[in-house]
């Protein structure tokens, strides 16, 4: 049995959790060293049990607990060759990398793990599927528009964590500086409601099982208006990936 956990989701944070028969493995570790072992706690998990841990870049709501981790325990952090220089300039220690290639499969255990380039700004940002058997997961957050090759990448998903992060008229209501807002709404920024939508009118399919809508931004959105806009695209289960709680499990 294969379980998928968000823990975290969110400018605050992102921590997600993702089980197969021979793999524990995070994605990001957006969180504290000390938050991270709690929450993983919660779902009766033990940092030792940890494999491995993905990282999509270097923004820090991604990294935060990285050090420590590092610090703590020798797992593998699995990064392309620029998130591993951008990270190890702001660090003490050197972490443990694997470097993969954008762009090209790897395998660890019983996963196949495909990173593939998203438009944020950062370095060389990734989103990735994880095939393990006839089972796969699309986890794309932290992009400023679908590509073609998003698109093309996250289709025939079983499962998919995909961003909803802002209501573009509360991107230009808010009392935010004008170049938060010009970097939000931008083609290097984060993924609108109606962005998303279009996304899942495109890649949704008889098989998709479950889609949590990700990163939603806590001051220009609303958990019912991304559900809403994502509804319209897609009726099956549909859940938000919470900042501040876990989410619940799925489980194939």
């Amino acid at each position: 049995m294969a379980r998928f956990s968000p823990l975290a989701s969110g400018s605050k944070g992102n921590l997600l959790f993702f089980e197969s028969d021979q793999a524990k493995i995070l994605i990001d570790c957006g969180l504290s060293g000390k938050k991270t072992l709690e929450l993983l706690s919660e779902i009766g998990v033990d940092i030792n049990e940890i494999d491995a841990i993905l990282i999509t870049h270097e923004h820090i709501d991604h990294i935060r607990g990285l050090e420590r981790i590092s610090k703590g325990w020798n797992i593998p952090f699995f990064a392309n060759s620029e998130t591993a220089k951008a990270i190890c300039e702001n660090l003490t220690i050197r972490p443990n990398f694997q470097i993969f290639s954008t762009g090209e499969s790897f395998h660890f255990k019983d996963l196949e793990i495909h990173p593939f380039s998203i438009h944020h700004d950062t370095l060389d940002p990734v989103a990735f599927t994880i095939q393990m058997k006839d089972k796969k997961i699309g986890i794309c957050a932290d992009l400023g528009f679908a590509t073609t090759l998003v698109r093309a990448q996250l289709q025939n998903c079983d499962l998919l964590y995909i961003e909803s992060n802002h209501d573009p008229d509360m991107v230009h209501a808010c009392p935010r500086p004008m170049n938060y807002k010009q970097r939000v709404l931008g083609r290097q920024g984060h993924l609108s409601n109606q962005s998303c939508q279009e996304l899942l009118e495109e890649i949704r399919h008889p098989g998709l099982k479950r889609v949590y809508l990700a990163h939603l931004s806590e001051e220009c959105n609303h958990p019912e208006k991304a559900l809403q806009s994502a509804r319209v695209a897609y009726d099956g289960d549909l859940l938000i990936a919470h900042q501040r709680q876990i989410s619940e499990q799925f489980f194939f």
